[in-house]
């Protein structure tokens, strides 16, 4: 049969062929068309090339993407993965084949602003796409925090500050077992919270051919439905396991007349691989970049001379620090779980396909219309030493190598109910830092309020604007006496308001103001002074190093801890509530708390972009950063609902649109109902959409 395009009312894209490879081939195409900009910037980024047109502010992330092995290690895992996934293989170059077709006679106006002429797809760049997108998911450089921490207090500080802080990708999700839902089916629930960009991180997407039938959210320049799927008889979903699977290590370098040397465990100094690349800057001369892999991995920051300012060696030895991260050691990127998936029938398969997951570690959940329901981790997580997840380790002494990974822990429903919102669950033994158990607390506590629950009904959930994280400062508000009357008057308000960090709310925006100007007094205690200039580690690594984020994220923690170097949090709370009773805010919170996507290359026309209710410790997880700005980068990438009793009830919905083109008319026509909390229907009957074109 013909490849055939067909679209609904919002642009989605639905997709029907005679093969899986056919399939993959038309959704590669189809993804260009629509998308063809955001592609070739993802697989440029994969390729450390960036620079080349978007100028200076890419260099960063392409010498980390050069240094880290991206392309590198993209290149070996599809090699292996030809090896032992031949079919799966042949269906990720099908999926290249088409994006290339698409990119032929695809359009984009950043193309002309920038210069850049679309490039070619290698069969392992979709590879290097998940690689680039998911290398700082786990947020490895948090070590690097714990360590600056350690040196400047001492170790008993890093649990203050452990938390879901900046640079961090989470989600909400939760299943609704049969028994406790109206059909007597499950429903599968929830958002993943990631950076919002322009075009968005995820696509909806229809992909049938005789094998299979699935809906759900792929993302761009990936071919299959990796993280959330509808067969119609089985439905999955992920969260982030905040798990610990990448190590740091301290190295000690040398150059040689043959080169440069690493010493290991054992004491000997072995040869490291060493090359150079250039990095083409636009707008500048081009840049060369030294890179270096040891046995544990590539080093990623400093080099044989060392880096100014670097803490935490004893000795007066040059060091470097090298990244190891499981697909470069294994081969591996778990893409042979994407076929299997877009295959399952039931449970038992979404279970089998998840033992073939490597990266990133989530955890999963998956209900059938048999009844059957999964909640489990998936993903490589290595077995090691138990300061490897905490700080960076010497790689020149024993005890920090790897031995095999973790068995992947599950869990069972309670009460016909799971919900995982990046709190200490299934995953606790796999990590260091989860998020504050309050999403988690919040979802649960709604879903019990209710005897049965439908489709319909859960984005009371998605849209819930409780922010139980105010408790502590506002403990701390009531504690306060001989305030001015002004502040006096403040305090009484926030003490009786509701919680909500609803847009229209000005009390949020009261507390938001309050909030803010604690953690900046807080920040800028010279306890903490040690910690406002971080070394000279590379700039795509600066946000889990700076300060103030740091203490805005971490806010209920260091205020209630019985005590904190010397810190009269009293005080700093009291003259942070008479500074903002001086000068309020004059509006309401969605006036400060707007959306801020992300964009590779900022529109010619901006965008009015719109005020935003919820915060990050709210189920409508919208994140700025306290003390630094109420602008929100981080948020509900997608959201959706999964019901097991009828597919076509099921709904969905992104932040912006099904295309990427702006301009056109499912641009952003999805915002709306986004901010809303409202979601679009899952079209699946064909004589519903609009064929587009045979391929």
């Amino acid at each position: 049969m013909a490849t055939e395009i067909y679209r609904d009312a919002w642009g989605i894209p639905h997709l029907r062929a005679g093969s899986a490879a056919e399939l993959a081939h038309a959704q590669g195409l189809v993804t260009a068309r629509d998308r063809a900009w955001q592609l070739e910037v993802e697989r440029h980024r994969a390729q450390g090339t960036s620079a080349s047109f978007l100028g200076e502010s890419a260099l960063s992330w392409d010498r980390f993407a050069r240094r880290a092995r991206l392309d590198d290690t993209a290149r070996r895992c599809f090699a292996d993965l030809e090896r032992r996934e031949p079919e799966t293989a042949r269906w990720v170059r099908a999926y290249a084949d088409g994006v290339n077709a698409g990119l032929a006679d695809g359009t984009a106006p950043e193309f002309a602003r920038t210069g850049l002429t679309p490039g070619r797809w290698e069969p392992w760049t979709p590879l290097g796409v998940w690689l680039a997108t998911h290398i700082l998911f786990a947020g490895f450089p948090a070590k690097l925090w714990r360590e600056q921490v350690a040196a400047h207090l001492d170790a008993d500080a890093i649990g203050l500050f452990a938390t879901d802080g900046p640079g961090t990708s989470g989600s909400n999700g939760w299943l609704v077992s049969g028994e406790r839902t109206v059909t007597g089916q499950a429903v599968i629930a929830g958002d993943p919270h990631r950076w919002i960009e322009d075009p968005g991180v995820y696509q909806q997407i229809h992909l049938s051919c005789p094998e299979f039938d699935v809906v759900g959210l792929a993302v761009p320049g990936v071919p299959g439905i990796a993280h959330f799927g509808h067969t119609g008889t089985v439905a999955w979903a992920i969260t982030n396991a905040m798990a610990d699977y990448q190590d740091l290590y301290r190295e000690r370098l040398r150059r040689t007349g043959a080169g440069v040397e690493a010493l290991g465990p054992d004491g000997v100094w072995r040869r490291a691989a060493r090359h150079t690349e250039t990095v083409e800057v636009a707008g500048e001369d081009p840049v060369e970049v030294e890179v270096i892999e040891t046995g544990r991995g590539p080093v990623i920051i400093g080099g044989p001379e060392g880096l100014d300012g670097d803490p935490g060696d004893p000795s007066d030895v040059p060091v470097a620090i090298s990244l190891r991260y499981p697909p470069r050691v294994t081969g591996d990127l778990g893409f042979g779980a994407l076929l299997p998936l877009l295959r399952a029938r039931r449970v038992a398969d979404v279970d089998r396909a998840f033992d073939r997951w490597a990266e990133p570690v989530n955890v999963v959940q998956a209900a059938d219309t048999e009844g059957d329901v999964l909640h489990r981790v998936a993903g490589q997580v290595p077995r090691r030493a138990a300061a490897n997840s905490l700080r960076v380790v010497p790689a020149w002494q024993p005890g920090h190598e790897w031995q095999g990974c973790h068995v992947s822990p599950r869990a069972g429903l309670t009460d016909g109910v799971a919900v995982m919102a990046n709190q200490r669950g299934p995953s606790g033994p796999l990590g260091v830092e989860f998020a504050p158990p309050h999403r988690a607390d919040r979802i649960a506590a709604l879903l019990a309020g209710r005897e049965r629950w439908s489709a319909a009904g859960m984005p009371v959930l998605h849209t819930d604007t409780h922010l139980a994280s105010a408790s502590p400062l506002l403990d701390h508000l009531g504690a306060l006496d001989d305030l001015t009357p002004e502040a006096a008057a403040l305090r009484d308000r926030l003490l009786g308001w509701d919680r909500r960090m609803d847009a229209g709310s000005a009390d949020a925006a009261l507390y938001a103001a309050v909030r803010a100007a604690v953690v900046r007094r807080l920040a800028a205690h010279p306890a903490f002074a040690g910690l406002t200039t971080p070394p000279a580690y590379p700039e795509v690594l600066q946000p889990w190093l700076a300060l103030v984020p740091r203490v805005g994220f971490a806010l209920e923690h260091l205020l209630r801890a019985e005590e904190l170097y010397g810190i009269d949090r009293p005080a700093a709370v009291r003259a942070a509530i008479e500074d903002v009773a001086l000068r309020p805010p004059a509006g309401v919170w969605g006036d400060t708390h707007r959306l801020a996507p992300w964009r590779a290359l900022e529109p010619e026309r901006p965008y009015d972009e719109p005020g935003l209710s919820g915060d990050h410790d709210c189920v409508l997880c919208t994140s700025g950063v306290p003390g630094l700005t109420d602008r929100a980068a981080r948020g509900p990438a997608a959201r959706y609902v999964w019901d097991l009793a009828r597919r076509e009830d099921s709904r969905w919905v992104v932040p912006l649109g099904a295309s990427g083109v702006p301009g056109s008319p499912h641009h952003r026509d999805q915002l709306p109902l986004w901010l809303a909390g409202d979601l679009v229907p899952v079209v699946t009957d064909w004589a519903r959409l609009k064929k587009e074109t045979d391929v």
